[in-house]
């Protein structure tokens, strides 16, 4: 059948994607129960007894990084838009050098188990503690619900689920199998699947970029001809810049904002911050971050591959014409190379990107609520590792729920906002306070909290009034905008870029400073002398944790 003709009721096999996908819910549940220590305490459940080796870590840390946003949209992207859409892997690869760089090495020796364990350190705990809390649930919360609403989209390509009840049911399983690993395993059980899911992931990018690559007698120049071919008059563009980022000055300045929050917003995921945590020293972390930076920017490769793959072989007709669009590009790419048994395996994959990501996400959101909000600002710190524990696994269901139900209503709408909106939080709002209570000993409690919630508000309301909401033209062809209103009469924007970070993490930076210059609060110095030994060679650390 011509790729041209495929639909979602002529790719594969749905029972053979579902057995497929239940086959690896099977194992890594088995996995979880055997790695599980059901007495744990916060530094067994939090960062797993913190015994992993950097090279653990580091597979974990790439299978918690790459989503299915990564492995199914830039391959779509840079089917679709060429050049502009491989900008997106660019974006996301250099952000890790900020983490190695910036980071790694002084949060591993600084904190405890969360971002809030080193912004208080030599700040008043519990009014930072509570912003940090407050910015920490924001953005995984967001970050969560893109994941599960983007599951919901998948099934519809993947399992021939069209009705919007059956994809709110595979939406409400992808949330009880990530409250499970959660519960069960806690951070060890989380890891292991995120390691699991990390393998599978690169390995089966890598058998499909070999096919590709095959077909054209691994040269890359026949593929990128053959994209460029099957493109039409729309072909040129794919190896230029501005297909996609180019077409006004309004563009270019978006991708800008867009590249900025990318590179400095994963710095400041608490997900990603959470995993520093999980080895026993700074050298461990900085092991980890640097396997994570190979295997991520060789998974970034591959989607080189498989975007313009999926254009010379399917064509970026079919896939814009697919129920998952840009997101289809990959799983359309596996059936017209290896039929319904790749694409099963594919399928497999990318449910199994969803559950890591969701469940590493799940365990961050209820650490930071049970050990920040719960333990030092409600209970002022007189709550036992057990009860905290307790407390954390509560909030993890709790928190599921409210994901499932965010992910049912969030369904079928445009999901991009959410995420745009988590990396511009975590750049505006979470980095900037970590690189001054690190690196500038004038900072204060107040030019933290301006910062915090500066930056957070900041980033709510320009992504409410942005035309990601409201306000895009309507697509001819369906009648409908692509923003979040899909109603084209519906426009209340007036901020008129995508992405807000080039607005608000300068002003985050400057709100900083304004509310450090204009206390007279000093009595940081002398705890921000010991937090920059402490950071940088990490004497101390390890007492710090074990007294804990």
């Amino acid at each position: 059948m011509s790729p041209e003709l495929l639909a979602a009721e002529d790719i594969g096999e749905p029972a053979v994607n579902i057995l497929i996908f239940a086959a690896f819910v099977v194992v890594t549940l088995v996995i979880v129960l055997r790695v599980s220590r059901r007495k744990a305490g916060a530094s067994e459940f939090y960062a797993g007894g913190r015994n992993f080796t950097g090279p653990q870590n580091g597979v974990a840390l790439a299978g918690d990084y790459l989503s299915a946003a990564s492995f199914l949209g830039i391959a779509g992207a840079i089917a679709l838009y060429g050049y502009d859409g491989f900008l997106y892997s660019i974006g996301f690869l250099v952000a890790w050098l900020v983490a190695l760089l910036l980071v790694a090495e002084l949060l591993r020796n600084t904190g405890r188990f969360t971002m809030a364990d080193v912004l208080s350190f030599r700040l008043a705990q519990r009014p930072v503690r509570a912003a940090a809390g407050l910015s920490t649930l924001i953005v995984t919360f967001f970050y969560l619900l893109a994941q599960m609403a983007g599951a919901g989209g998948l099934v519809a390509l993947l399992l021939g689920v069209d009705s919007k009840t059956g994809q709110g049911f595979v939406i409400a399983i992808v949330g009880v199998l990530m409250i499970a690993y959660v519960l069960i395993g806690g951070m060890r059980g989380t890891t292991w699947v995120q390691i699991i899911k990390a393998a599978l992931l690169i390995i089966g990018a890598a058998v499909m970029v070999v096919w590709v690559l095959a077909k054209y007698g691994f040269n890359i120049s026949d593929l990128l001809g053959a994209s460029v071919d099957k493109a039409g008059k729309t072909g040129p563009q794919l190896l230029d810049p501005g297909a996609q980022y180019g077409k006004s000055s309004l563009t270019k300045l978006d991708f800008l904002s867009l590249g900025l929050a990318l590179v400095l917003g994963t710095a400041g995921l608490p997900h990603v911050l959470m995993r520093f945590y999980t080895v026993p020293s700074a050298k461990e972390a900085r092991r980890s971050v640097i396997w994570a930076i190979w295997l991520i920017g060789i998974f970034y490769l591959f989607t080189l591959i498989l975007g313009f793959g999926a254009g010379a072989l399917v064509g970026p007709k079919a896939i814009a014409a697919a129920p998952g669009k840009a997101n289809s590009a990959a799983p359309l790419l596996a059936f017209e190379l290896g039929g319904t048994v790749l694409l099963g395996l594919i399928a497999a994959v990318a449910f199994a990107t969803i559950l890591a990501v969701v469940a590493g996400l799940t365990i961050t959101a209820s650490a930071s609520f049970a050990h920040d909000v719960y333990n030092n600002v409600i209970k002022r710190g007189e709550v036992t590792s057990e009860g905290e524990v307790r407390v954390a696994r509560v909030t993890a269901v709790v928190i599921g729920i409210i994901a499932i139900i965010g992910g049912i209503l969030a369904n079928g709408q445009n999901i991009a906002f959410l995420v745009a909106l988590a990396f511009a939080i975590a750049a505006s709002a979470n980095l900037p306070t970590i690189v001054f209570s690190l690196f500038w000993r004038r900072f204060n409690t107040r030019g933290a909290l301006f910062s915090i919630y500066g930056g957070l508000l900041s980033c709510l309301v320009l992504i409410a009034f942005s035309p990601v909401v409201s306000g895009k033209p309507a697509n001819p062809a369906t009648g409908k905008s692509p923003s979040m209103f899909t109603d084209p009469s519906v426009d209340f924007h007036w901020f008129g870029l995508d992405n807000p970070g080039i607005v608000t993490i300068p002003l985050s930076f400057l709100l900083a400073i304004i509310g450090t210059l204009s206390s007279r609060d000093r009595s940081t110095a002398e705890k921000a002398a010991e937090m920059e030994v402490r950071s940088l060679t990490g004497a101390g650390a390890e007492q710090a944790v074990a007294a804990h």
